[in-house]
């Protein structure tokens, strides 16, 4: 078909439907079967024209980069002027170890430091207790007690480095225990930057590193809100995730629609508890997935800054513009790595990369090639960070925000997505919430509902995945795994048994009750943990003596 010239609206869609007759007239044979749909079911037309978008206001459903609706992407000149902070997920065995790669990835140009704990840390056992045993170090670090953390920190510059921390249970112990390092250093807890994770709804829909009952759990999250608006300014008090909703086998419709259900939750629970919007709205985050359909990631990304800006606008009465920003970090697909062929590894997470920066990123993680197999190497780390590198330096996709705004399948697809996430939402609210529907199991039947979808088409050769089901080799090298320490957990336990006993025991057991009996009453958690930790008290001991009042969530009961 010849290159279309100057032609009127009218004119372009008569073209577009004699182009769908003809190739369907042509190619009826081939076509037959032909269902091209995206990861979300979404079905794909075969062609985009100026038709797909009838009725669609551009000043409606862009705006301008920097402006409401936020479509394009939540600041005016988004990378001409900074390009996303780089951030490599870091975090492995004991903390002398994870501060020397934090050191390595900063001198290879990391622009942001993110840490991953392991899960005792998360579940919040020190490393000596039973529970703990086998697990330490093994997922990420392990972070019994303040001087843990000091040995994490060491050297790092806390009032120029922004660091993130997975954590969620422990969310606030971790935080304080930074806030402690860093005013240790000289640091203002008013000059640190960074964010916690502290999504605690979706560890009962998705992954699982729950301690307490949704409720008091909920009450932990809105006392941060509250303490940081007052003594961290600066520190993102929440990162919203679909990233592990994600990884649990949700579709990309679910992943924003179920994120941003338990954002409106926080939010409720926030005014709830007598706070006001506009003072911690500005600070919360989210934290999304990045996978391999490229096109229905970007329109992901541009639908989830649209829906928060109409609901903190139409839903929360939101005064400042900062309180309707979706700010938000992206990891690279972890469940899409494969152990067969490691090396394609690279392609994908280039190709996931590379839709974040196109959807507006703030910040990114790129997955080693070999996170399939292990802890990502030194090498992989590396070639992960450069892929981020390339593409902001070198691709040219950040000379110009949003570069895919007023493409006919990009804005059909976005409002696609929109709408069947807005469908999800109206269940939720039916519901009375995302608690509700979580107690229900709502999400978690939908997301086991489209993982078992997804794993069928892909032993049904439906969905082809290279290397896995098609395109296999008969042998393949051993690949060069991350080497564990058998000796670390013994490390570990000895330090924390030397720490508490130099320590004055009474101060910290005086310390426990106060947090015990702040926990039975209304006041804000953080200030009585904060001196718990301060006199020597370990996370396990913080916990427990939340445990003890608040009790442990036991599902289906």
């Amino acid at each position: 078909m010849p290159l279309i010239g100057s032609v009127t609206g009218q004119q372009m869609l008569n073209v577009g439907a004699t182009w769908v007759e003809r190739l369907i007239e042509s190619y009826a044979v081939d076509m037959a079967d032909e269902d091209k749909r995206t990861d979300s079911g979404i079905s794909i037309a075969p062609l985009y024209t100026q038709d797909s978008l009838v009725g669609w206001s551009a000043q409606e459903k862009l705006g301008m980069p920097g402006t409401a609706p936020y479509t394009r992407g939540v600041y005016p000149t988004m990378y001409r002027g900074k390009l996303w902070t780089m951030r490599q997920y870091a975090g492995f065995g004991s903390a002398e170890s994870t501060n020397q790669r934090f050191k390595f990835l900063l001198e290879a140009g990391q622009t942001g430091l993110s840490c991953a704990f392991d899960l005792p840390t998360q579940m919040g056992y020190d490393s000596d207790h039973p529970r703990a045993e086998g697990e330490v170090g093994k997922v990420g670090v392990a972070i019994d007690s303040i001087d843990d953390m000091k040995l994490l920190l060491a050297d790092l510059p806390l009032d120029k480095v922004t660091t993130s921390m997975t954590i969620n249970s422990t969310a606030a112990i971790l935080l304080l225990m930074y806030e402690l390092v860093a005013e240790e250093q000289g640091v203002s807890a008013k000059a640190i930057t960074g964010t916690i994770q502290n999504d605690l709804l979706k560890e009962y829909i998705a992954r699982g590193t729950y301690v307490y009952p949704p409720r008091q759990s909920m009450r932990i999250i809105t006392d941060i809100f509250a303490y940081c608006s007052d003594n961290i300014p600066k520190w993102n008090t929440i990162s919203i995730s679909g990233y592990h909703i994600r990884e649990a086998g949700s579709t990309a419709v679910q992943e924003i629609a179920f994120t941003l259900a338990n954002a409106i939750a926080y939010v409720q629970a926030a005014i709830d508890a007598g706070l006001d919007v506009d003072d911690f709205a500005p600070r919360l985050s989210f934290f999304w997935n990045g996978h391999n359909n490229f096109f229905e990631e970007v329109a992901k990304f541009r639908a989830s800054r649209r829906m928060w800006y109409k609901i903190m606008t139409e839903r929360f009465g939101a005064k400042k513009e900062s309180s309707k920003l979706l700010r938000f970090h992206t990891q690279t697909g972890g469940s899409t790595l494969t152990a067969q062929q490691p090396l394609n590894n690279v392609v994908r997470v280039s190709v996931q990369a590379l839709a974040a920066v196109m959807g507006g990123t703030q910040s990114l993680h790129t997955n080693g090639f070999d996170e399939a197999l292990g802890l990502p190497t030194e090498q992989a780390a590396r070639i992960a960070l450069r892929t981020q590198q390339i593409i902001g330096y070198e691709s040219g996709v950040v000379d110009t925000p949003d570069p895919l705004a007023g493409s006919y399948f990009v804005e059909s697809l976005t409002d696609e997505v929109e709408k069947l996430a807005w469908e999800y939402i109206k269940r939720i609210d039916e519901m009375g919430g995302a608690v509700e529907a979580i107690e229900a199991g709502f999400q978690m039947d939908e997301i086991d509902q489209a993982a078992y979808e997804y794993t069928k088409s892909i032993d049904d050769k439906e969905r082809t995945i290279v290397g896995v089901n098609s395109f296999t080799v008969d042998v393949e090298s051993d690949p060069t795994v991350f080497p564990t320490d058998p000796q670390l957990e013994i490390g570990q336990v000895a330090r924390l048994k030397a720490f508490k006993a130099n320590r004055n025991q009474a101060e910290v057991k005086a310390r426990l009750d106060d947090l015990r009996e702040c926990a039975r009453g209304t006041a804000n958690l953080l200030y009585p943990m904060k001196e718990a930790l301060r006199a020597h008290a370990s996370l396990g001991e913080v916990s427990d003596a939340l445990r003890e009042v608040f009790g442990t969530f036991q599902p289906g009961r």
